[in-house]
């Protein structure tokens, strides 16, 4: 009987070709629609995560102005920072721009930096040429320091520049390596090379003698377990009120994973607002399939009467045209789920974002379009198996 069914519903929507691609016109748009709006935000979603990974999971920024009394954190409570569960290592992060001589040429605005050692473990690919600084050129204070290929190309055209010393207001520095070129999508290396003629590293500690800086007011904290970041910061935040007497606006702690949560709470109301949107053409889609369906049980009254009259029974009846409604939903959910690939890939090549295929997503559109066929077809069926057959017969 089912077999029956199905083959007089293909039977009844091939021979109103037109009608039925209007009807399902409705949902191919909708899912279509969800298709495409799903998988372009997630899309989206993990070139945004990856632009925030850039700029630095697995770290907690800590900006330390301190009081009028005072000013940044000390080496001591650089120590005990250091000293902190889950804590990996530390790097305080310091830099003004000033001018630089090389053999007898000056450059005039380079950032020169301050960096710990710790910065070099958690960026294994930050020396391109050369070796990073490590711990001995902190505990010495050495007078050495890594460059970057702008100050490469303006101060060493065609000379090998490790080896060479320059001077650093007025001291001379040995170059012991050549920094990698920050990737186009990392924007905090791209911030932070401000300086028009390149950008010198040297360890914080010769940065804090040469310059005379006290106490350090900008530094990354590199946690070992990201899971346990909130607690890290914690921990982080009631040190900082020791050091600082509890006073407020001293400092600042930034958490790129809790602002990754962020980001991802409010990708996640905005896809479901547009899916939301999106499903008002389901609906219509929806409508359009029941009003075919009503007209169709009244031209086929007829035949229902004399399909009644043979021996039919009411729920033979309400298969069939329920059927009837579930194929022609079913169609447009394939055809919406085909486009909405189709117009997805085309926005992502178009956003320069990669393409994410969501297997959700394409359940999604023909789950919603199977529900359709049977939330709107069931009236329809319903009326067509109640009709009484001799008003039925009466009425051809």
């Amino acid at each position: 009987m089912l077999k029956e069914s199905l083959r007089m519903s293909l039977s009844n929507i091939k021979a109103n070709k037109m009608r039925s691609f209007l009807t399902i016109l409705g949902i191919i748009i909708g899912v279509m629609a969800i298709i495409a709006l799903i998988t372009v935000m997630e899309s989206a979603t993990g070139e945004v995560t990856a632009q925030f990974e850039n700029l630095g999971t697995g770290k907690v920024t800590v900006q330390a102005n301190g009081t009028p009394l005072r000013r940044g954190l000390r080496e001591t409570d650089l120590k005990r920072i250091e000293a902190l569960d889950n804590v990996s290592g530390i790097s305080p992060s310091l830099s003004q721009n000033i001018s630089v001589v090389w053999n007898g040429q000056l450059l005039e605005d380079v950032t020169v930096k301050g960096n710990g050692y710790a910065y070099f473990r958690k960026n294994l690919n930050a020396v391109e040429k050369g070796r990073p600084l490590v711990p001995v050129d902190f505990d010495q204070y050495s007078r050495v320091c890594l460059i970057d290929s702008d100050l490469a190309h303006s101060l060493f055209s065609g000379v090998d520049p490790l080896g060479q010393q320059l001077l650093v207001k007025g001291i001379r520095f040995t170059i012991v390596g050549l920094l990698a070129d920050p990737d186009v999508d990392d924007v905090m290396s791209q911030m932070q090379a401000m300086g028009e003629d390149g950008s010198l590293m040297m360890p914080y500690t010769t940065y804090m003698r040469l310059f005379g800086v006290k106490g350090v007011t900008g530094l990354e904290v590199y946690v070992s377990d990201s899971d346990r970041t909130n607690d890290t910061v914690e921990d982080l935040e009631a040190l900082l009120d020791e050091c600082f007497n509890y006073h407020d606006g001293s400092y600042s702690v930034i958490n790129m994973e809790g602002l990754l949560d962020v980001m991802d709470t409010m990708m996640g109301l905005m896809t479901n607002l547009l899916v939301g949107i999106a499903s008002i053409a389901l609906l219509v889609g929806g409508i359009g399939i029941m009003n075919m369906m009503l007209v169709s049980v009244t031209e086929r009254t007829g035949e229902i009467g004399l399909r009644k009259a043979l021996g039919a029974k009411p729920r033979s009846i309400q298969v069939q045209f329920l059927m009837e409604s579930v194929i022609l939903s079913l169609l447009g959910g394939i055809v919406g789920v085909g486009l909405g690939l189709f117009v997805s890939k085309i926005l992502s090549n178009m956003m320069d974002i990669a393409f994410v295929f969501s297997p959700g997503a394409v359940a999604l559109g023909v789950g919603f379009s199977l529900a359709v066929g049977v939330i709107f077809g069931w009236a329809p069926a319903r009326k067509a198996s109640n009709l009484n057959p001799i008003d039925a017969l009466r009425s051809v």
